[in-house]
């Protein structure tokens, strides 16, 4: 009998000391913060970990919840339609986002994802495209617009990345701000969809010229060079060399504005704009839960100049690593631990350099598909007639001219099979052809052929698209880049931490269309109006 008391007593001390320790959670996050880290392959997690800080990436996947197994769910990962996946929970062929660029029959043109020509620059030093921006050629709502919708746009929602793009289309179409870096001035502005005029503090901060004070630093490593051994040496001869400089190697000197944005520099301006954003806009201090979207696109553009194996890309996260500490320590001093909701993902891979890879015996290589496809017209000038069959080319798709195919009695079939025979003899570089007006009869496996139909939209896409064999890219043969349906290119982190997130790990599958989704269950709010995700549910405090 004496046992048996012991043992209750010992178990209520226990289950009192559990209930002592339970977080308890405010019934709403304070802020959602979501970092997009632009070209971050899953890899990067891991293969700097033990360089990486206590504070930054291992806070955030040791205390948070972290999905192993994370995919783009379509075949054409660039910046543009993976900014758009990742708050719309959509696919390109239902929100629109194609790619950063796609070819307009009715305008005869090439389009911008975010192009805007009824709006104009705020806070540029002089008049010029880049301010011409807004998110009105995405057909859906954001997870951001739909936290509008819920408060009744009580809540504040602003974006903020050097790429316009990585700014404009997290925030939505409802957003208070759009904030982007304009290379020519050096300054950080927006567009009058937004507002006719900078804020005073934004303006204050522009007079600080930052950028300046940063662009008369040498780049050198954060480690003594040498300890860099998750990379290759130094100046591979597959690397690009950096604005200025005669050879790819430290210590870099940052020629100008846009030189910045080829080094870590560039993270450490989108990370002081985001404190003082948090700080002068009062982010996360009303009633309502106010979201701050966040896109780091310094590492897309290092990694497209250095690949995937360079010091360089090394040095970019291990100092990223540091200014995500730096604004996690800001919002526990601010908002308060498990006051506020992260997420960070990635709007896409990269491949591997394939000089990189062929030194090391593995099948890779480069395409040129502008070559290919004055080819391929003259091959169909040589068979239907002559004429310009071919109007444009992006997205690995080429667009026909359809009124000359009416002209000449020409069928897409016809078109289809002579691009595909041609194609599939020219060499290794290409894997199949797709009809993207008969997906169906594509012979590819069924799991890729759902990515290929993730991608069509019938207003934007092209006629027939190439996939070229893994380990091949559309490019040139220094640097790399990405925007295929290999697994490269689609695995990326999604880490999830804060409020009513729970440590621990998944592997089982998640997809880039889940967060959306994901943040609408735990928000209790709609989903976006295109999203097709579902909500992870091993996050959740249980």
């Amino acid at each position: 009998m004496k046992h048996l008391t012991y043992l209750l007593l010992l178990l209520s001390l226990s289950l009192s000391a559990q209930k002592k320790n339970k977080i308890t959670y405010a019934s709403k996050p304070k802020l959602v913060l979501g970092i997009m880290v632009d070209q971050m392959r899953y890899d990067y997690l891991y293969r700097y970990y033990d360089k990486y800080s206590e504070g930054g990436f291992k806070r955030l996947m040791n205390e948070g919840f972290n999905c192993k197994n994370n995919h783009y769910h379509y075949a054409s990962t660039v910046t543009g339609p993976g900014h758009a996946a990742v708050y719309t929970g959509a696919v390109p062929a239902v929100n629109g986002i194609i790619g950063n660029e796609w070819y307009d029959p009715l305008a005869n043109r090439t389009v911008y994802v975010a192009e805007d020509t009824t709006v104009r620059a705020v806070g540029a030093s002089e008049a010029g495209v880049e301010g011409k921006r807004s998110p009105v050629n995405m057909h859906t709502t954001t997870i951001t617009d739909q936290l509008k919708l819920a408060t009744d746009f009580r809540s504040k929602v602003i974006g903020i990345a050097v790429k316009d793009r990585g700014g404009i289309l997290p925030a939505g179409h409802s957003a208070d701000a759009a904030y982007w870096f304009d290379a020519k001035s050096g300054n950080w502005i927006t567009s009058t969809y937004y507002m006719n005029d900078l804020p005073q503090w934004l303006k204050e901060f522009n007079a600080q010229k930052i950028p300046d004070k940063l662009i008369a630093q040498k780049w050198e490593t954060l480690l003594p060079i040498e300890q860099y051994i998750e990379s290759e040496t130094d100046n591979q001869e597959y690397e690009n060399v950096l604005s200025g400089e005669k050879l790819p190697i430290f210590p870099h000197t940052v020629a100008n504005y846009g030189a910045l944005l080829t080094s870590p520099y560039g993270n450490t301006i989108t990370k002081e704009l985001a404190l003082t954003t948090l700080k002068n806009e009062n982010m996360g201090q009303g009633k309502e839960t106010d979201f701050l979207c966040v896109s780091f696109s310094t590492p897309d553009y290092v990694g497209h100049a250095t690949g995937t194996h360079s010091i360089e890309i090394e040095d970019t996260y291990l100092r990223l690593d540091r200014d995500i500490a730096e604004v996690l320590n800001k919002l526990d001093a601010t908002l308060g631990k498990n006051n506020y909701l992260v997420f960070l993902t990635a709007d896409h891979g990269v491949a591997d350099i394939p000089g990189f890879l062929k030194k090391h015996k593995i099948p890779s290589g480069v395409s040129e598909l502008a070559k290919e496809t004055n080819f391929l017209n003259g091959q169909m000038v040589e068979k239907f007639g002559e004429g310009k069959w071919i109007k444009a080319q992006d997205n690995y798709q080429i667009y026909l001219d359809h009124d000359l195919m009416a002209k000449k009695n020409v069928t897409m079939n016809q078109m289809y099979e002579l691009v595909k025979e041609k194609m599939l003899t020219l060499g290794s570089s290409v894997y199949q052809v797709v009809n993207l007006h008969d997906i169906n009869s594509a012979v590819i496996p069924p799991f890729y052929k759902g990515l290929v139909e993730n991608v069509y939209n019938p207003k934007r896409s092209g006629d027939i698209m190439f996939l070229l064999e893994p380990a091949w890219f559309n490019g040139a043969k220094k640097g790399t880049t990405h925007g295929t349906m290999w697994q490269y290119d689609r695995h990326v982190p999604l880490l999830w931490f804060g409020w009513k997130i729970q440590s621990g790990e998944t592997v089982e599958q998640t997809y880039i269309a889940d967060i959306s989704a994901t943040l609408a269950s735990l928000l209790n709010i709609l989903e976006p109006n295109g999203c097709v995700g579902k909500p992870i549910k091993d996050i959740f405090v249980k």
